[in-house]
């Protein structure tokens, strides 16, 4: 049996949007637009047309929340003192389209967001662009949905009153 490692190159690049709102303010707003995933509802769940149904009731921005961590508390005791929340963001539903093709997208799905108070105090939200980490997957069915979230995130951010950059528009 040959072993081999892939090795795989891709561009990425880094979103980094100010947002209007003091950190606290813009962090009960990030959380109310993208809410917490009750996982015990998508376990009871007797189908996918069952699925798909609760993540349009859960997902009304497209997005949920997987995973959050306050940043300062497992830093606690180092001489480091930002203000910053860590997410794992997505829609389980929008990324079995890529899943069903190659499972390995799961690397970067759901995606990782970081909200955070910059030296100058301004309220900053942190993403690397989801159509460039999908695109390196080589199927154009999966860099299809990359773009797609492109389109959510930057939906996301315009309910942020964020500046949607460029590079987010289909």
């Amino acid at each position: 049996m040959t072993r081999y490692t892939n090795v795989i190159d891709h561009p990425s690049s880094r979103i980094v949007v100010a947002l209007p709102r003091p950190y606290e303010a813009a962090r009960e707003q990030y959380e109310s637009l993208v809410p917490e995933i009750v996982l015990a509802h998508f376990q009871q769940a007797a189908s996918w047309q069952e699925v798909l149904a609760l993540t349009a009731l859960n997902a009304p921005h497209s997005f949920m929340r997987y995973y959050r961590s306050d940043i300062p508390v497992i830093m606690a005791g180092s001489a480091a003192s930002w203000a910053a929340t860590q997410y794992l963001m997505g829609n389980h539903t929008i990324a079995e389209r890529m899943y069903r093709h190659d499972p390995s997208v799961m690397l970067h799905a759901p995606l990782r967001t970081l909200l955070y108070r910059d030296r100058d105090g301004d309220t900053k939200l942190a993403v690397d662009q989801p159509s460039l980490l999908f695109a390196s997957y080589g199927d154009p069915r999966i860099a299809d949905v990359g773009r797609e979230l492109d389109t959510h995130l930057a939906g996301l951010i315009a309910l942020l009153d964020g500046d949607v950059p460029p590079q987010l528009a289909t």
